[in-house]
């Protein structure tokens, strides 16, 4: 939700919120919300984290319709101290990172049309609050959001945005996690993406490779197609560990100097749970051609 080079809207606040004025919905948004819902709420149960679906119920966002985020905050301010709150669209980075770092998510409150509804560019209702907002009702993952809006804050002083920007795309949007031998879910890109959340675990496109912070910051990624690589974290005990932990001043002045890589590179020192075809990728360029 963050972006650069922003005008506030006319009638937002200083902090870029708006009412999320729920009554203004229409039926045929409150459906859309329902076929959006129903369809990932029957797929993700075996592939996402299961701390994803017990947010899901401690939010109660199994009820019909968009959510009131009034009642959503309600509830999510019990479980951890959060609360989601309307923005008209992209906001600066800034603004983002200060409301995250004050326990508060901003969530555009749009719903894409039936024309969009497999892809949209900009993330909207449904993006920003089935996909993020469930794992803001885990304390631990509450606390790395947290944690990384602070950090964010640190960046943009430092002029580090960019690389800090990565970190939160390879996680908190497209992240994997271990679970035992297995490979889940919890991205807020891939859990609202019905094609993405089969591409993430099944294709043999894509890389798979094991989280290191460094190696996340120099990493581009792709903002118009499936990813060509996902992160794997082990836990979110770990990821908020390093995040805590991590004096990030020598990782910003070492990526300053650093080629940035490819969003296919595999390393000789990556951890390789799969090394992609890049199939989909190619066949996508030959098409384009």
């Amino acid at each position: 939700m963050a972006g650069s080079d922003l005008i506030r809207p006319p009638g937002s606040a200083e902090d870029w919120t708006v009412p999320q004025d729920w009554a203004s919905y229409t039926p045929d948004e409150h459906a859309m919300w329902d076929t959006l819902f129903a369809r990932q709420a029957e797929m993700l149960p075996s592939r996402v984290v299961p701390a994803f679906m017990d947010g899901l119920d401690i939010l109660r966002m199994s009820r019909p319709g968009i959510p009131d985020f009034d009642e959503l905050s309600d509830r999510l301010m019990k479980a951890t101290g959060w609360q989601v709150v309307a923005v008209p669209g992209l906001v600066p980075d800034e603004v983002f990172f200060d409301h995250l770092a004050n326990r508060r998510f901003v969530a555009g409150r749009f719903i894409r049309t039936p024309e969009q509804i497999d892809y949209l560019q900009e993330p909207d209702i449904f993006h920003d609050v089935f996909g993020h907002v469930p794992l803001l009702a885990h304390p631990v993952f509450a606390d790395y959001m947290q944690a990384y809006g602070e950090g964010g804050l640190r960046a943009a002083k430092l002029g580090m945005i960019k690389q800090l920007a990565r970190l939160y795309w390879y996680t908190v949007e497209f992240g994997l996690i271990r679970d035992g031998d297995a490979l889940k879910l919890y991205g807020a890109g891939i859990v609202s993406s019905f094609g993405e959340s089969r591409f993430a675990l099944d294709d043999p496109s894509p890389n798979r490779i094991g989280f290191d912070l460094q190696r996340v910051m120099r990493t581009d990624y792709r903002i118009d197609d499936y990813q060509q690589t996902y992160f794997v974290i082990d836990s979110f005990e770990d990821l908020l560990r390093q995040t805590l932990e991590t004096d990030f001043a020598p990782i910003y002045a070492s990526l300053a100097d650093a080629t940035d890589l490819k969003t296919d590179d595999v390393l000789a020192d990556d951890v390789v749970f799969t090394h992609g075809t890049q199939a989909y990728a190619h066949s996508r360029l030959e098409s384009a051609a």
